[in-house]
């Protein structure tokens, strides 16, 4: 099986209320894409987040004495610490430079996956500090885009990712945080190696494995492709979204 990643071209800076549905279709149609079978749509979360209006202006945000605190131990802006307890659930490691959190919706990441770099006022202040939050509901927004692309006649399955580091290791990856039309995670516990031995522990985690493989198309900085096209993929399980991807806290080792 060859597995491809191809950056749609052309995309504009996305905004509010922006439809990501028709932006992909263009880019297809521009990069002379049909969609085919095994065919999976990685969307970068801060276009979805932009589209979705969930920017924020630090000037509007007025810091809790908790987040106060939370500044002070880790230098970073008590605003931007405010946002991240909102959207937290509990907040796990606070050192300098550094506040690891629960995200409400499972996640185990730096600030609540809040970001900066790429991002500008809705005004077009150079001026103005803002702030990205992740979307409401990342599986509910894949869901949305996918339905979205299949009334525009592009029937594929929708991935939505983000950078995120790993305990242990230096350097980013990209993972899902939402997924729509696909196995996000795939068990193989069961099934026999080349060697007849069963797997016990084997788990894919499908969705993550593409939209790290998409980052290379997509580029972290600059690159200004937050739409990537992954082909030659195959499954046989049925869908599940990202939701599978995480961890339960009763089975979750470091806490």
């Amino acid at each position: 099986m060859a597995v491809s990643f191809i950056a749609l071209p052309g995309l504009p800076e996305v905004r509010r209320g922006d439809d990501l549905s028709a932006l992909a279709a263009a880019g297809m149609v521009a990069a002379q894409l049909a969609p085919q079978q095994g065919d999976v749509l990685v969307v970068a979360q801060k276009i979805v987040s932009k589209a979705e209006g969930r920017l924020v202006a630090l000037s509007s945000v007025t810091p809790s004495p908790r987040a106060r605190e939370l500044s002070m131990i880790t230098g970073k802006d008590p605003r931007l610490v405010e946002l991240v307890l909102r959207e937290s659930a509990e907040v796990l490691r606070a050192k300098p430079n550094v506040l690891i959190v629960a995200h409400r919706a499972g996640f185990v990441m730096a600030n609540a996956g809040i970001d900066r770099s790429n991002v500008t006022a809705e005004s077009g202040a150079a001026d103005e500090d803002v702030a990205l939050l992740l979307p409401e509901d990342c599986n509910a927004s894949a869901a949305r885009l996918r339905d979205s692309l299949r009334g525009r006649g592009f029937d594929l399955p929708v991935v939505i990712s983000d950078s995120f580091g790993r305990a242990w290791r230096n350097g980013v990856v990209n993972v899902a945080l939402g997924a729509a039309g696909l196995p996000s995670l795939i068990d193989r516990r069961g099934e026999a190696d080349r060697h007849g031995r069963i797997l016990e522990v084997t788990q894919v985690a499908f969705a993550d494995a593409i939209a790290a493989g998409a980052a290379l198309a997509m580029g972290e900085g600059a690159e200004g492709t937050p739409m990537v096209l992954a082909r030659g993929l195959a499954w046989t399980v049925p869908e599940c979204d990202a939701q599978a991807l995480i961890r339960p806290i009763a089975e979750d080792m470091f806490r």
